[in-house]
């Protein structure tokens, strides 16, 4: 590799050190300067490419994983793209239980990058023969020579973001960062970032993004899981019907609950604003921004780093759908669907 001539010898060595964006127009008149990690520059085009080439590289390292082996995992897309490109580069077979909410787009692509894909109902509980984790878990059994990657429950998830998007926040803040705003899933990002970030000043604000219908917020309040919480939503990637144990709850200071047509409406707006083309949890975690903003949690001295974690392409046929959004009753009287006419030209 001659990374000063920025020739690389497979497209792994382009994971990781992804740009920071500054926010200029959707956070007009906010307190404070916000900017945005966009993982969407990753190989893979979002922040799993970082966990996916970290797991399966101290895999192999470990003797775990050896040549011929099949990798299997639990994803809602975007972290299965990111294994089934490591594994098409380093010669594994791949397959992948995703969950019904994933995108036909997201289960397209992963096709297309040769993994085989087992789609699982998502509004069952994790221990229903049917879930993706319970799937995955059989499949393991089964199929000899396989490795699990299991991301759910992985300190390996964590410690990627530990060693990669916590050390890169810092020195490109020069220190500064005074929030850390990231959604919370299986929990790697926030946690292992989180955790480096603490490090290095205990004040940093950590703020998760949770979605109504998960139990994440409720549980790092009450450290109580209260099923009670749990309805069908339909962002990606957010939010969880269990409690991942990869989530540093105690590295977290607070979660805010997001809905899923602010959300929806806030990434469009981010490709309107600010030409940035991103995936409906940067959309989550700028509308926290929002709700944070209006309750006063910033001030001039603010320096407010959000977590974008994948590209808009991947929610061609979901977010950025009219038909899709007038599906789900997400246009109204405040929110109409700006028709601009297709001219064709015979």
């Amino acid at each position: 590799m001659k990374e000063d001539l920025q020739v690389y010898d497979n497209v792994l060595q382009l994971i990781g050190k992804t740009p920071l964006v500054q926010l200029n127009k959707i956070t007009e008149g906010f307190k404070g300067d916000f900017y945005a990690k966009v993982e969407a520059f990753n190989p893979g085009h979002s922040s799993k490419d970082r966990i996916a080439l970290y797991i399966i590289e101290e895999a192999e390292r470990k003797g775990i994983l050896k040549p011929g082996d099949t990798i299997i995992e639990t994803t809602s897309g975007n972290t299965g793209f990111s294994i089934a490109m490591v594994s098409q580069v380093k010669g594994y077979d791949c397959i992948l239980a995703v969950s019904s909410k994933a995108s036909k787009d997201k289960i397209d692509m992963l096709r297309t990058m040769g993994a085989k894909v087992y789609v699982c109902p998502a509004h069952v509980a994790a221990d229903d023969p049917r879930s993706y984790y319970e799937v995955a878990k059989r499949l393991h059994r089964e199929i000899k020579g396989s490795v699990y990657i299991n991301q759910y429950f992985n300190d390996l998830n964590t410690e990627a973001h530990y060693k990669s998007t916590g050390p890169e926040i810092w020195s490109q803040t020069e220190g500064k960062i005074t929030h850390l705003i990231a959604c919370s899933g299986t929990g790697g990002t926030i946690s292992g970032t989180a955790r480096y970030l603490k490090e290095q000043n205990p004040n940093v604000n950590i703020i998760g993004i949770d979605a109504y219908g998960s139990v994440l917020k409720k549980y790092h309040e009450t450290r109580e899981f209260d099923a009670e919480e749990i309805y069908p939503y339909r962002i990606e990637g957010l939010g969880k019907n269990l409690i991942p144990t990869a989530t540093d709850f105690d590295a977290i200071d607070r979660f805010v609950k997001v809905t899923d047509e602010e959300s929806a409406h806030t990434a469009r707006e981010l490709a309107k604003t600010e030409g940035m083309f991103v995936g409906y949890t940067s959309g989550a975690a700028t509308q926290g921004v929002k709700q944070l903003a209006e309750e006063g949690e910033f001030d001039e001295n603010s320096k407010v780093v959000i977590m974008f974690p994948d590209h808009g392409s991947r929610y061609m046929s979901k977010i950025y759908s009219d038909d899709w959004m007038e599906e789900q009753g997400f246009f109204d009287t405040k929110n109409e669907a700006e028709v601009r006419a297709i001219e064709f030209i015979k």
